[in-house]
């Protein structure tokens, strides 16, 4: 008997740690359990033809696109997938098999731009690829070709993020100071998008003495801001809420004491 009250001690308290840094929410699907559902777009590419787009894009964020891991494979989207930023860092799986240069085989691209006008917003799906994406797509040595084809009819499915075991990163905003904090938050395994952000101080508590979350509004793109009205204590804690699936995460003291506007401080958690 007193062994198996152990046990139900230990499997009460894992569960407690457990719900505290991460939950799950089941009215939601997690993309990594679901099965890939194809799509037909539109694609056009824009920038140098071994690019990545623009510099950075309406996501806000800058020249990491050309680096690991997102290595030039990166699009703007129309407005349909865009959702006015909400769906920053999503990945999608594309490929084409209707031009004799496509590859038919699928590569993964992350939403790091919109694409507002023209095909973008008249098709029900755009994909406005980075030259390297849109390359990407083709058979071997026939990148270029593939590029001169003007506009295609690919296939797209949503797929969860993968970043090889790289952890969600805040890049703080220049503009942020003790009363005011904003950051692009990069990185974001899984679903890869973001439906909320909350932010904690260190002083942080409400009336019953209990720790007090304040939601932070998305500004543009994938930066996330709180204009607090009073000064913020650091260290400064962040709760992240998957927009796909509902999940949470918690990025605890992530902000530390003598934070820097235009610095960036990396978590030690994410989605997978």
């Amino acid at each position: 008997m007193t062994s198996l009250r152990s046990i139900l001690y230990l499997a009460t308290v894992f569960c407690c740690l457990f719900e505290q840094s991460f939950s799950f929410n089941p009215k939601h699907l997690n993309l990594s359990l679901s099965a890939t559902h194809w799509d037909t777009a539109g694609a056009t590419w824009y920038g140098s033809p071994d690019g990545f787009g623009s510099d950075g894009g309406s996501c806000g964020y800058g020249d990491v696109v050309s680096q690991a891991p997102f290595s030039s494979m990166v699009t703007a989207v129309g407005p349909s997938l865009y959702k006015s930023g909400r769906e920053c860092g999503a990945c999608y799986q594309i490929k084409c098999t209707k031009h004799k240069s496509c590859s038919g085989k699928p590569v993964r691209v992350v939403i790091t731009d919109s694409c507002p006008g023209g095909p973008c917003a008249s098709d029900a799906a755009h994909f406005d690829l980075s030259g390297t994406s849109f390359g990407a797509m083709a058979l071997p040595g026939q990148g270029e070709e593939l590029r001169n084809a003007g506009v295609l009819e690919i296939q797209f499915a949503r797929v969860a993020c993968d970043y090889a075991g790289k952890t969600i990163a805040f890049h703080v905003d220049q503009g942020s100071n003790s009363n005011y904090f904003a950051a692009v938050i990069e990185y974001e395994e899984g679903d890869g998008d973001l439906g909320s952000v909350e932010l904690k101080d260190a002083s942080s508590t409400n009336s019953e003495g209990g720790e007090e979350w304040r939601a932070m509004q998305q500004s543009w793109g994938a930066v996330w801001k709180l204009d607090a009205g009073s000064a913020l204590h650091p260290p400064l804690s962040i709760k992240l809420t998957s927009e796909y699936s509902g999940q949470t995460l918690l990025a605890k003291n992530v902000i530390p004491n003598g934070w820097q506007p235009g610095a960036t401080y990396r978590s030690v958690v994410n989605y997978l």
